[in-house]
């Protein structure tokens, strides 16, 4: 078994199976030599420590074949120019349909060659597995859209998010620790999640495997249906990283019971620890 499907049968096993990742090897030892489960062993650790150094190359990363990579250029730079166009905060809700009619109309952003449409297509409904990422897809459809009705903007931060549970929560923090905390990010549409994705792809020669692990493919984010982020005031681009663990804003909202991590420290999913990831309940 490689290691490609050898991680896709653990994570199956883990998320649809019930086992605790102790208790998963314990199974898996049950059916394989000694020999075979050793090979799993040193499968396990090579995963811990692409998820710890998730910035980096890896040998069996997964890149863009040579010729889609100038899909991949021109489609970034395409989007960047429809977020420029349409504004950051219209970017966050801004549908599939919406986009390509928005490059149709502004020539200085220009209409979606039928190439990159296809390279968009392709992205969006092909197996993030493939590439190491593992976790669940809630968006399903590429054309699916954000209700303008079903979110609201939140106060000085430039983000949205959806009426209900996601709102209540944030109100909540908010009631609890007041300035200490900000938000960071909220709904995101699949057209941001399009441009946060392949631009890291971008920014890393066409490195699929190592965007994955930083930020979900276009379709797998949960900002998409709930989820946002959280930060403490004035600590910059370190809320997204691991420091923010060190925060009083993060200790707070752990002893208030906010944190239930969407990606939690060594997950099964591909993704890198994101304490700053607030994960609510939804269907999935």
């Amino acid at each position: 078994m490689n290691r490609r499907d050898f991680l896709i049968s653990l994570t199956a096993s883990v998320i649809f199976g019930g086992f605790a990742p102790g208790e998963l090897l314990a199974e898996i030892a049950k059916k394989t030599s000694l020999t075979t489960l050793e090979d799993h062993d040193d499968h396990i650790k090579d995963y811990l420590i692409r998820m710890k150094q998730f910035n980096k190359h890896h040998r069996g990363d997964i890149f863009l074949e040579r010729h889609k990579y100038h899909l991949l250029k021109s489609s970034v730079k395409r989007l960047k120019r429809l977020q420029q166009t349409v504004g950051h905060a219209n970017f966050y809700l801004l549908s599939f349909d919406e986009a390509r009619k928005t490059a149709r109309n502004y020539s200085r952003v220009g209409r979606f060659a039928k190439d990159e449409l296809s390279f968009l297509q392709e992205i969006f409904y092909g197996d993030a597995k493939l590439y190491g990422f593992f976790g669940d897809k809630p968006i399903k459809n590429l054309t699916d859209r954000i209700q303008r009705r079903t979110v609201v903007k939140i106060p000085r931060t430039g983000n949205y998010l959806y009426k209900g549970s996601a709102l209540n929560t944030y109100k909540q923090i908010k009631r609890q620790l007041g300035n200490q905390v900000i938000l960071t990010s909220g709904v995101r549409s699949v057209m941001k999640q399009f441009l946060l994705f392949l631009n890291k792809a971008y920014q890393n020669n066409g490195n699929l495997s190592l965007a994955s692990r930083s930020l979900a493919p276009p379709g797998c984010s949960f900002h998409g249906i709930g989820d946002f982020d959280v930060g403490q005031p004035g600590f910059g681009a370190n809320n997204f990283t691991e420091r923010f663990t060190t925060t009083k804003a993060f200790n707070k909202l752990s002893e208030l019971g906010f944190i239930n991590l969407r990606y939690p420290k060594d997950n099964l999913l591909g993704v890198r620890f994101e304490p700053w990831h607030v994960k609510i309940n939804t269907r999935i």
